[in-house]
C-alpha cells in the first residue's frame, strides 16, 4: 500500500486541516496516512521547524503548509506511475 507521511505537531491548526484533507482524499485514492510528530524527534524539529505540515508521498517531499487536493491527486498519480514502471 502507498504511504503518505504527514509531518506535523500537536496543536497545529494547519496540520489538522491537512490531515482532514488527506482523509477525504483516501475515499478516492488508496493510501495509508502516517502522521509523524516532529516534536518527538530533534532532527525532524530542526529540519521542518515552522514549515509543518509537511507532506511526503511514498517518502518523497510533496508540499508543505496546505494540501491542495488537485495538486496532490496529480502528484500521487504521477508518483504511482513512476513506481509501477520501474
Amino acid at each position: 500500500m502507498r504511504i503518505v507521511q504527514l509531518y506535523s505537531r500537536v496543536g497545529c491548526h494547519l496540520c489538522e486541516l491537512a490531515l482532514s484533507t488527506l482523509v477525504s482524499l483516501q475515499q478516492e485514492l488508496t493510501f495509508q496516512i502516517e502522521e509523524i510528530d516532529i516534536n518527538s524527534d530533534l532532527a525532524l524539529l530542526e529540519k521542518y521547524g515552522e514549515q509543518v505540515p509537511v507532506i511526503h508521498i511514498d517518502g518523497k517531499a510533496h508540499d508543505f503548509f496546505r494540501v491542495d487536493p488537485e495538486r496532490f491527486r496529480k502528484a500521487f498519480i504521477a508518483a504511482g506511475a513512476s513506481i509501477t514502471n520501474r
